[in-house]
């Protein structure tokens, strides 16, 4: 019998390592999470006054509102949600990347790597399969972290509001430009294998958790920033506004609605506000995650170690 190793190690051992990777990242960076989300849906309205409207001038002012107004565990209103949305979207993505890379590797001829380009396509398929999975968790917690305090709800029961006044499609509120974003992951995770196989090559070493960190906050501020207006689109799509606020807010149409509408009332870097907080979080936590990922990936090939020995024992 073969000898695991993170070569050889299957696509449910890769998904696993990845979606506890991804919260112990989140788990880190959360508050910066929350407000660059606030931070997306924060528009300019014809139906309210400045003084109705939440603005931040900053991360670090965001931070400093939330805790004035709902306290410390303000900056992690939605954290459950977020958690077990990352584990799913995570474990689903590293899952079908996985296997679908090899699939290809079993089927191709030659000991060429992979094109940047197929690295694209391959990344692209997967955010795409996971996406569709993924996108009620991501309503919700968009929902979580930007109602106010006296109208947040628990998971379930923020799912069943969604239900009861928008239907089964309120789920999947957001769809169209999340499909379009599935290019973010596919950037992030193609420019990393690439600039991973740059890195080493160049230094003659293998890959450390610690390169793992800068290689992986590279790639991230890559695709953030390339895919950034979307991004805020989607936000936007998913937010409601509070009940105060509902009837005098125009619903958005979708995402070209959302892009144009911004760019008519906050000229052109009105799509790429909140970014600096947007690349400070995704950056963070994709480099951690990165950096996260290959450590649990050890342990958890020690498992499927483990396991493998205690079966033989068995039989």
């Amino acid at each position: 019998m073969a000898a695991i190793s993170k070569e050889t190690l299957p696509p449910f051992g890769h998904a696993i390592s990845g979606a506890t990777g991804a919260m112990f990242a989140l788990a880190l960076v959360y508050p910066l999470d929350i407000i660059k989300t606030r931070i997306q849906v924060q528009a300019k309205h014809d139906n309210l006054d400045d003084s109705e409207q939440e603005h931040y001038k900053s991360a670090m002012d965001g931070i400093l509102q939330i805790v004035k107004k709902e306290g410390i565990f303000g900056l992690y209103a939605g954290l459950g949600g977020s958690l077990i949305g990352t584990a799913t979207t995570n474990f689903t993505y590293f899952y079908f990347y996985s296997l679908l890379r090899d699939i290809y590797n079993k089927r191709r001829t030659g000991t060429a790597a992979p094109s940047t380009a197929f690295e694209l396509l391959l990344g692209a398929a997967a955010g795409a399969l996971t996406t569709l999975v993924t996108t009620p968790v991501s309503v919700i917690t968009t929902r979580q972290q930007t109602l106010p305090s006296s109208e947040r709800q628990g998971m379930i029961d923020t799912c069943k509001s969604i239900l009861a006044e928008e239907g089964i499609a309120g789920l999947w509120r957001g769809i169209q430009p999340s499909l379009i974003l599935c290019v973010n992951p596919a950037i992030t995770y193609g420019s990393f294998e690439k600039i991973k196989e740059i890195v080493l090559n160049a230094l003659k070493t293998s890959l450390t958790p610690a390169l793992a960190f800068w290689v992986g906050a590279m790639s991230k501020t890559l695709a953030t920033v390339i895919t950034y207006p979307y991004i805020m689109a989607k936000v936007r799509l998913q937010w409601k506004p509070s009940k105060e606020m509902e009837d005098r807010v125009v619903a958005y149409k979708g995402s070209l609605d959302v892009l144009n509408r911004v760019l008519k009332t906050e000229g052109f870097f009105g799509w790429y506000k909140g970014m600096s907080t947007q690349i400070t979080k995704a950056v963070l936590s994709q480099a951690l995650l990165f950096m996260m990922k290959d450590i649990f990936t050890n342990y958890t090939v020690l498992l499927y170690a483990i396991i493998r020995s205690s079966r033989a024992k068995i039989a």
